[in-house]
């Protein structure tokens, strides 16, 4: 066998040491292939030769004695560079060790042709020899069983065989060769087993793989594999296979994309990015973009869920890319595009006229026929698409993206058009299709309905005009050679075209957006208030817009203030226009108005405005006569009265007649402009229709007051209070009364009294106060004191609970005054029993200063420990220091130890976790220390230590001196020995 030569080896001379393999190794043709200490394994496998375990045991006996053989071996004098070509086979120990292992496998397959085990071995031995050693990747948790393709690309691209060295294809073609025939070998033998065929398939992905078989012969394994293997096994090969081809490129990767895509549709996406990868050197856009309009379009449909989590509409948004970025190649120009268009125009129209024609009869001579729509193809059920050039990525037609963006897009996404609009006109400026760019945003602008739209679109068509200015003018700072005086003053006419073109799109820009506005609700009152007011000056534009708003909205779908159109154009002819210039209208202002009052309204108010504001015309034009004519003709009441103001399924003009503020308004004409009968005849016109309120009680009772009509002007007030019950009627009573009051005093003192009692017969306690408290005054003042005293005795139990502690306070003063303080006794003593607890702390003071003050002391203890079982002292401190002040004053110390012993007893009454969080909640707002805060000591203690230093005062207490004693003192001392569950009451005070 030849050796490679170590100085400056040839080609030749490298291939002539191969195939190293062929004819296949033996120990007549290669003397060295055993050596004496082999013999008794051959004569072991001659004696046992249909033994599996001898021929296994034999060959891993020569791989481990070949290794420690490498091992052994002196460095090779090779070059490094003739090494790397080499690959394992540089060293002649690998070469014989190559030719042992090959020996012993090829022998054992004679006996075990169909054994799995041995050809899986022995692939992998012939597979390290010439691909070298496998680098072994670590892999993190486990793979999915059945996983989708595009997942499968993905893991199938991390798992890709990696190996370190191998035999170059060019100088180890015969060997190369040879580890193919010893495949295809195996695969005659084990055609079904997927372990070989990928093994087989790995070859191919290896870097110094002879060009002779990685191109067409891989391509045709990869087909055998597939034809081969049963299709659960599949997906498997075509992992491998799309990564191969996409390693290929050009032809082979589109041919078997196309295949696999017909199958599965999933990895459609990842193909189209093929198609446009900067690095691909023959992109396919049009191609690409068909394919991803078909997925958009089957992904709306619901045939076509993306495995990225694209959207139906993102997925038109990437076709919307592609068509951008090749404009040229993907979509049809602008002939093409409006012949197109022509031709779906009419294709629609005779669709339209074929679907109006009558239908064929279902019945001949009587008898039911059975129709037939025109062939529909099915798959699994469903009705297939019929074929569409665009989704056809095999056609070389190009799209017309107009009616794509139209149909795919506009009809569909119609909360997306500003994007779908400027990418359509991005389209046209790629092309170089100026007039129809602008053309298309016109169009889109013309077409939105949301404001973000009309941003998007607007901002692309200010930028395209920009560009296309900026770039005149470089033209002009720049030109050409070959330009002549003509073709710049051309140019220069152009520029200023397009300048003018681009101040008048910013001047349009307020008008566009009220346009957007308004097409997304033409009923908005206030957009065309806004478009009125963006004509300025223009009174022509101005009439025009008011034409147009009136005949355009719908007066029950309008938003508020409908009726100020009519009002506003009215005053517009009224005016003589915005500034004033022309001659005032009068005729059409009322002509409007008149037009206006038969429009029905929302509300009934907004028709009342209307008259209101007809009639306020003609009182600015001192037609004074003419506007009470015109309320005459608005308060017209009909025959049957009995209608439903709130009924809305009346017309506002059959309702018009029980509205108050048509009625207010021609009341206050009436007072003004008109006599007192006919005011009056207005206001009781008003009180007949039961439509009137408390202020037109009020209005009609001082308008008569204030023509000496006083009588009737109580009449009024006598009738509001029939028609109005509380608390309406209790501000008509209480003005009635002040009123009446004032004008006789004391001179009708019984039909005084006889109108109070008439108030608080149904007055309720929550009103009743006030009418008492005036009650009792007026007996004050005109009747007797003893009268006054019983109404506020009869006070005290009508009112309200929440006014009880004011009227008894009140009353005692009252009381105090006319009978003195011993008067005030029952007074007081009747308020303890009534008052609630909160207000009987109070009460219980006051009593108890009255007591004192008549020399009572006894009946005041009395008082304050009565008081003393609503008062905790947690939350009252201010009475139980009041009574410190009060026993240290005027008692005992026995009186003393009694205060203490009942605040004691009253503390435990209220010591509950409920209570006390709600003692120490009310004492931090009050800004007090609670008890729980500062623990006061022992007072008689206090008291004790005070009188041992004889210091001036009473005996048993100091009222100067702090009873207080620090707390931590208290905490220091030791807690004493005895019952647990004892309750420890504190005998301190405040």
């Amino acid at each position: 066998m030849p050796e490679p030569t170590s100085q400056n080896p040839t080609l030749e001379s490298l291939t002539a040491a191969f195939p190293l393999t062929f004819p296949t190794p033996a120990p007549t043709t290669h003397l060295g292939l055993v050596s004496t200490r082999d013999l008794h394994r051959e004569e072991d496998l001659l004696r046992n030769p249909f033994s599996f375990r001898h021929w296994w045991t034999a060959i891993q006996n020569v791989k481990e004695t070949s290794a420690a053989e490498q091992k052994a071996e002196r460095p090779s004098d090779l070059s490094p560079d003739i090494a790397a070509l080499l690959g394992p086979l540089s060293s002649p120990a690998s070469r014989k060790s190559l030719q042992r292992q090959v020996y012993l496998y090829e022998a054992a397959l004679v006996q075990f042709p169909g054994s799995f085990k041995l050809w899986k071995s022995y692939l992998h031995t012939r597979m390290a020899f010439v691909l070298g050693r496998r680098i072994t990747k670590k892999k993190a948790g486990g793979r999915k069983k059945f996983p989708e393709m595009r997942e499968a690309l993905e893991d199938e691209k991390e798992d890709l065989e990696q190996w370190e060295g191998g035999l170059d294809g060019i100088v180890g073609w015969e060997e190369w060769r040879l580890l193919i025939a010893t495949f295809e070998r195996a695969l005659m033998w084990l055609p079904r087993m997927p372990r070989i065929w990928l093994l087989y398939l790995s070859i191919f992905n290896h870097p110094f793989c002879p060009p002779q078989v990685s191109h067409t012969h891989a391509r045709r394994t990869y087909d055998r594999a597939l034809r081969t293997l049963p299709p659960s096994l599949h997906g498997r090969i075509w992992a491998r296979y799309l990564l191969w081809a996409e390693s290929k490129g050009g032809a082979t990767t589109v041919a078997i994309y196309r295949r696999y895509l017909a199958v599965d549709p999933s990895v459609t996406e990842r193909y189209t990015a093929i198609l446009l990868a900067p690095s691909n050197p023959d992109p396919r856009p049009l191609e690409a973009a068909k394919l991803i309009l078909s997925l958009a379009r089957k992904a709306s449909r619901g045939e076509y869920t993306s495995p990225e989590g694209k959207s139906p509409y993102q997925l038109l948004g990437d076709f919307l890319d592609v068509v951008e970025q090749y404009a040229e190649e993907v979509g049809l120009d602008v002939a093409d595009t409006i012949e197109s268009n022509d031709k779906i125009t009419k294709a629609a129209e005779s669709d339209a006229a074929a679907s109006q024609q009558p239908s064929d009869p279902a019945s001949v001579d009587g008898k039911l026929i059975r129709f037939a729509g025109p062939p529909v193809t099915t798959k699994d059920g469903k009705v297939v698409p019929p074929y569409d050039e665009d989704e056809d990525p095999r056609n070389l037609r190009k799209l017309n993206i107009e009616d794509i963006v139209r149909k795919d897009g506009l009809e569909v996404y119609k909360d997306q058009a500003g994007r779908l609009w400027t990418g359509l006109a991005t389209f046209w400026v790629k092309r170089g299709e100026f007039d129809r760019a602008k053309h298309t945003f016109e169009r889109g602008l013309a077409s939105v309905l949301t404001i973000r739209d009309f941003t998007q679109i607007f901002d692309a068509y200010a930028e395209f005009s920009e560009s296309l200015i900026s770039a005149m003018m470089e033209s002009l700072a720049n030109p050409d050679e070959d330009e002549d005086e003509e073709d710049v003053k051309e140019t220069e006419q152009e520029l200023d075209a397009k300048m003018k073109e681009f101040e008048e799109l910013m001047d349009r820009r307020p008008f566009l957006v009220n346009d957007v506005l308004l097409r997304r609700n033409p009923n908005d009152v206030q957009e065309w208030e806004k478009r009125v007011a963006l004509w300025g000056d223009n009174d022509e534009k101005v009439a025009e817009t008011y034409t147009q708003a009136l005949a355009t909205v719908n007066p029950r779908r309008a938003t508020a203030n409908f009726h100020r159109l009519y009002i506003n154009f009215a005053k517009f002819y009224e005016e003589g226009g915005t500034k004033g210039e022309a001659e005032p209208d009068l005729d059409s202002a009322r002509k409007i108005l008149d037009k206006a009052t038969k429009v029905n309204f929302k509300t009934v108010d907004e028709l009342a405005e209307v008259w209101c504001e007809w009639a306020e015309m003609e009182i600015r034009q001192e037609n004074y006569d003419e506007a009470i004519r015109v309320m005459q003709r608005a308060a017209a009441v009909p025959k049957n009265t009995k209608v439903n103001y709130f009924d809305h399924a009346l017309p506002v003009q059959a309702r018009l007649f029980k509205s108050l503020k048509l009625w207010s308004f021609y009341v206050d004409l009436e007072e003004s402009l008109g006599s007192v009968e006919s005011a009056k005849a207005v206001y009781d016109k008003i009180l007949d229709l039961r439509i009137a309120n408390a202020q037109v009680i009020v209005n009609y009772a001082a308008f008569l007051e204030e023509n000496k009509y006083y009588e009737e002007s109580f009449k009024v007030y006598e009738r509001g209070t029939e028609l109005f019950t509380f608390p309406v009627s209790f501000e008509i009573w209480n003005i009635y009364l002040a009123k009446f009051v004032k004008r006789y005093g004391g001179s009708k003192i019984e039909r005084t009294r006889d109108l109070f009692e008439q108030a608080l017969e149904k007055c309720p306690p929550k009103h009743c106060k006030p009418i008492f408290l005036m009650y009792a005054t007026f007996e004050e003042e005109h009747g007797l004191a003893k009268r006054a005293m019983s109404v506020y005795d009869r006070a005290t139990n009508a009112v309200a609970d929440e006014d009880k502690f004011e009227i008894f306070t009140i009353y005692i003063a009252k009381a105090t005054s006319n009978y003195g303080l011993p008067a005030t006794r029952p007074i007081y003593e009747r308020a303890l029993e009534i008052l609630p607890d909160k207000q009987t702390a109070e009460m219980c003071l006051r009593f108890a200063s009255m007591e004192r003050k008549l020399g009572e002391i006894d009946r005041a203890r009395a008082i304050y420990a009565h008081a003393s079982q609503f008062c905790d002292p947690r939350v009252h401190p201010k009475f139980w220091q009041e009574w410190n002040n009060f026993e240290i004053e005027t008692g005992s110390e026995d009186t003393f130890r009694e205060m203490l012993r009942i605040k004691r007893s009253v503390q435990a009454q209220f010591n509950t976790e409920a209570s006390y969080l709600a003692a120490q909640m009310a004492a931090k707002q009050n800004g007090q220390e609670t008890e729980a805060e500062a623990q006061p000591a022992d007072a008689m203690a206090a008291a004790e230590r005070q009188a041992a230093g004889g210091a001036k005062g009473p005996a048993f207490v100091s009222a100067k001196q702090n009873t207080n004693v620090r707390v931590e003192a208290a905490e220091e001392r030791p807690a004493a020995a005895g019952n647990e569950d004892e309750i420890h009451i504190s005998d301190d005070e405040d």
